[in-house]
């Protein structure tokens, strides 16, 4: 796996570069904003992107939403200052999936990193088993890992797919907000329940008429998110 790392303290970029190569990763270096997106368009084999938010010239926050708009499908984990609760909100409505907080652990950012890109791979299909999963009018593809509706894909970000993965497995039942957050950033993330709310409100800007009014994926006040699908009787 190809990770890009943008970061303009040396020893900060050293100290993780040394530590992804460990594991095994190929680790490609930006000092800047600028420097990250170029390599960007330069090397398509990208998987993640681990994106420090203070940066001179364009800051992380930008290059996030750039890489986001450009290469929907790739992972994006944001470096934070843990202080900062404003910088981590920020970033995942710029398009990031996951965020940590500085100063951290080797430990802590390989578990994200890999968490995420277990999200990223293929999905496997065995083949009794569905490749997809009917919400009319959308259909999700597992093993393209796709939300189609009619002819036309909408493109998610991996923890997008997740979370709609999830709630359309449990269809008209609803899922409470820690769930989500264990079955998609996994038992032990570090963090809190906003990166669920921003996660839905995204997804609704995507599918949507009215996001404000969902008429799919529904807000179970004090508890968690509903998709809501028509059974065959109401359709009728």
């Amino acid at each position: 796996m190809k990770v890009l790392l943008l970061e303009d303290e040396k020893s900060i970029r050293d100290f993780v570069r040394i530590n992804l190569k460990r594991e095994g990763y190929t680790v490609v270096e930006a000092a800047s904003g600028e420097e990250a997106l170029q390599i960007a368009e330069s090397q398509s084999d990208i998987e993640i992107a681990i994106l420090d938010v203070m940066l001179p010239g364009i800051d992380g926050f930008e290059v996030c939403g750039r890489l986001r708009k450009k290469y929907p499908r790739l992972g994006i984990i944001m470096l934070t200052a843990k202080s900062q609760e404003l910088d981590k909100v920020m970033g995942l409505e710029f398009g990031a999936d996951d965020y940590v907080g500085k100063p951290f652990s080797p430990a802590e950012l390989l578990a994200r990193i890999k968490a995420l890109h277990r999200r990223l791979a293929p999905v496997t299909i065995i083949a009794e088993h569905r490749n997809e999963i009917d919400i009319s009018p959308f259909t999700l593809l597992l093993d393209e890992r796709k939300l189609i509706r009619g002819d036309q894909e909408i493109v998610l970000t991996p923890k997008e797919f997740s979370i709609i993965k999830l709630l359309a497995e449990n269809a008209n039942k609803a899922i409470s907000r820690d769930e989500i957050l264990t079955a998609v950033w996994g038992q032990f993330f570090v963090g809190d329940l906003k990166i669920v709310d921003v996660n839905i409100r995204r997804i609704r800007q995507k599918i949507e008429q009215d996001p404000a009014h969902p008429a799919f994926l529904e807000t179970v006040w004090g508890y968690g998110y509903l998709w809501r699908k028509e059974t065959h009787d109401e359709r009728n």
